[in-house]
């Protein structure tokens, strides 16, 4: 009979009274289940509301939840390709070992869960026994639901002080939250696009932005950690303008007020020519300045060497223009910043964010409506998975690796240092690592790491390795032992929480629909393997009631109430400075050392760095290496986000391959003229430090001498076993990108700026 499959529940939520029902049972016996969306398949946890139809044990109908109060019913080609996604043919659906011998070949054997926990089970108590805890590391990857987990996996499962996120310099969303940690003493800084009012935009307190700075950001692509890209769009029929700076041109900057279309690498010029004249002009926020900055005059002071002038011929965009653009964002209220991987991925990246944060508090954007909302620096389960790390001795934390050379990254981050751990992989020192973990990441696809290369023979000296995915990768198949599967967020319960609770939206719940042959979640794989290696850490009898531990103290309910809920919503309270409400010790103020903004860092001064923000030139431009770009004379810039994929993931599915089937290299029709390349010839990108290949669009809105290339491209249909390794070489383009070139605080990398050549491929 139709009806619900439990009892509604219902409870209040900021004021206002929610019911809802997670599961609906149909005459025909499907039965349709509410949930929302994080990974895998990957996808930053935005949360984005579904209706999943399940028949037969099969997932047949994927549909926008029209009541989730952010993604209203819209989702992305990702979500829609779901169903082939789950029920893909090469999916691996069930725990494999190989013999180490094997390494390399597809000798995959099937076998039970009980089978690989006694295995590793044997072989970490083998290596903590022999060589101590630190020879195991944890690697993780970016932005799926694993984040969270990956942590407490290392630290209070198998009780090891090496967790790693193995791109150069960190160089996604760990910097920017590190900057603003020591430079506001809070989370993530996010544009106030309503997200945290049931009512949205009708939202009496709120107040929708006169500008929208996106600096290095496509957010309708990226759907970035907490933000819904159409949110932006939103806010557009309601009158917000868009700044978007960016050296490519992209839907919302074609539609902005102003597009500045930079140099690659040198948005740290940019950002303080705006101050330069913010400041000059007398454009700033004199009272917010007053109270609650300090460094003001040294910062004043600094700006002077920046002269717009001087800035325009660093940049490639015009005096005037800049003065224009800095005068819009200084005098429009509100006007928020949304910053993304422009700032992590260049070596002058600290500068940049702490420029741009500087922006918007000397203009008193800062925690005010529609203007940047500020959160704790952790909350819910992105706390328990940084504290999870008080459950090893301190003397095994003093052997993170990188971390005495790095304190500034340490500080902020409790992983190694990604340079430092491939340094270490290969030498051998301070210790040999051994074991490795390698959940939900692909550090030799082009995504993860610089010199892919040298992290493939790096990887190859590790003794035994676990992999946790959906499919076979070449990761898996170049250094795995154990394969263990993983779920869809369809296949199993679990929370969402935007900004990895660094500036919760809402918390979502995701409901499992049905399952797949036998893949356990990330949080199922820490409990099970806790309990074996450690079960004073791993109370929970189930993952209900793990979630319910988590939820309750915060929330006030449990996670049935939030299952049947479905988001909550936790409201949002401005200028917490003013209330006592960012420091630990409420008093006003920011919780900083001086707890004010600090345009002038007391940190980073104390970790031997300019405590002022200052420019840079990338390590190879046309600028610091003359030479050099006489052979390699374009300025290659990477990472651009697709709609039809997260990163490397999503190659196998049939109907994203289609939409977008190849690696694109951007270039302008002049300069492809001129090298004999026509559009969609296959053409040889190359530098000192290597080459691959993409197939050529012309564009051209890209300046001449800059050219753009897609990341993250293999080809699951090519031969999986070495040396193909399904084409990972073929394409990748992180073998141009160089290791350690970093910024002096241990963050950033080159890979949206780095010289290259490009050629016809004769082949």
């Amino acid at each position: 009979m139709p009806g619900l499959f439990k009892e509604k529940r219902v409870f209040e939520r900021v004021g206002e009274i929610v019911e809802k029902e997670w599961k609906k049972i149909h005459e025909d016996g499907s039965y349709t289940v509410r949930t929302c969306g994080w990974s895998p398949p990957g996808d930053h946890p935005v949360g984005c509301g579904m209706k999943l139809t399940v028949k037969d044990g099969k997932l047949v109908k994927v549909e926008g939840d029209p009541e989730h109060p952010i993604s209203q019913g819209r989702l992305c080609v990702r979500c829609l390709s779901l169903p082939e996604y789950v029920h893909h043919p090469d999916r691996i659906i069930y725990p494999m070992k190989r013999a180490p011998e094997d390494r390399g070949k597809d000798k995959w054997e099937k076998i039970t869960w009980d089978e690989a926990w006694d295995i590793i089970v044997e072989k970490v108590n083998g290596f903590k026994k022999n060589h101590g805890a630190e020879s195991i590391i944890v690697f993780g990857g970016t932005g799926r639901e694993a984040c969270l987990y990956y942590y407490p996996l290392g630290f209070s499962s198998l009780q090891t002080p090496n967790v790693c996120y193995p791109l150069s310099g960190w160089s996604c969303y760990g910097p920017r939250c590190a900057i603003t940690d020591y430079i506001l003493g809070a989370g993530y800084p996010e544009i106030d696009f309503a997200g945290h009012y049931p009512d949205r935009y009708d939202h009496p307190g709120y107040k929708v932005p006169e500008y929208l700075v996106l600096w290095g950001k496509m957010p309708l692509w990226s759907n970035p950690d907490g933000f819904y890209g159409h949110s932006i769009i939103d806010m557009m029929k309601r009158g917000t303008k868009i700044i978007s700076i960016d050296p490519r041109l992209n839907f919302l900057s074609s539609r902005a007020a102003y597009w500045m279309q930079l140099r690659p690498g040198t948005d740290t010029a940019l950002a303080l020519g705006f101050l330069n004249v913010i400041i000059n002009e007398d454009l700033y926020d004199h009272k917010f300045v007053e109270d609650w900055c300090y460094g003001f005059e040294e910062l004043k002071e600094r700006v002077q060497q920046y002269p717009v002038e001087k800035v325009a011929e660093i940049t490639g965009i015009p005096a005037e223009k800049i003065r224009e653009c800095a005068r819009a964002m200084a005098t429009a209220k509100p006007t928020a910043i949304q910053w993304g991987l422009a700032v992590d991925e260049n070596p002058n990246g600290v500068q940049l964010g702490h420029a741009i944060l500087s922006i918007s508090a000397i203009t008193g954007n800062l925690d005010v409506p529609g203007g940047i909302t500020l959160g704790p620096p952790a909350a819910l389960l992105g706390k328990w998975r940084v504290e999870t790390r008080s459950q090893i001795s301190e003397e095994l934390w003093d052997k993170r690796i990188g971390a005495k050379e790095w304190p500034a990254l340490a500080t902020a981050l409790a992983t190694t240092h990604p340079d430092e751990t491939l340094d270490t992989l290969e030498s051998g020192k301070p210790y040999k690592l051994r074991m490795g973990w390698f959940n939900s990441t692909q550090p030799i696809t082009p995504t993860n790491t610089a010199a892919p290369q040298r992290w493939y023979k790096a990887l190859k000296t590790l003794e035994f390795n676990v992999v946790q995915d959906c499919f076979m990768t070449p990761t898996a198949m170049a250094f795995g032992d154990i394969f263990l599967p993983l779920p869809t967020f369809a296949e199993h319960d679990g929370v969402v929480l935007t900004h990895f609770g660094r500036n919760a939206i809402f918390v979502g719940a995701m409901n499992k629909a049905f399952s797949v042959g036998e893949c356990k979640s990330d949080i199922e794989v820490c409990i099970e393997l806790g309990k074996r290696l450690n079960p004073e850490n791993w109370p929970w009898e189930s993952v209900e009631d793990f979630f319910t531990d988590q939820l309750k103290p915060e929330l006030g309910i449990d996670f049935n109430g939030l299952r049947e809920a479905g988001v909550y919503q936790p409201g949002y309270t401005y200028r917490k400075h003013e209330k006592g409400l960012l420091r630990y010790d409420g008093e006003p103020g920011f919780n900083t050392v001086t707890g004010k903004v600090e345009l002038c860092s007391t940190l980073f001064e104390e970790w031997g760095e300019d405590p002022l923000p200052y420019y840079k030139e990338p390590p190879y431009s046309p600028v610091s290496t003359p030479e050099i770009a006489k052979e390699y004379p374009l300025v290659l810039t990477t990472g651009a986000r697709k709609a039809t994929s997260f990163h490397s993931e999503h190659r196998q599915i049939e109907t994203l391959r289609t939409i977008d089937p190849d690696p694109i290299l951007e270039i302008n029709p002049e300069t492809a003229a001129k090298l004999g390349i026509k559009e969609g010839d296959w053409v040889y990108i190359e530098n000192q430090f290597g080459k691959c290949k993409e197939k050529a669009h012309l564009m051209p809105a890209i300046k001449p001498d800059v050219v753009h290339a897609t990341h993250g491209m293999w080809y699951p249909e090519e031969k999986g076993e070495e040396p193909n390794l399904y084409g990972v070489w073929k394409s990748n383009i992180n073998t141009l990108i160089p290791h350690k070139h970093i910024g002096k605080l241990g963050f950033g990398a080159p890979f949206k700026s780095i010289l290259c050549k490009v050629y016809k491929a004769e082949d």
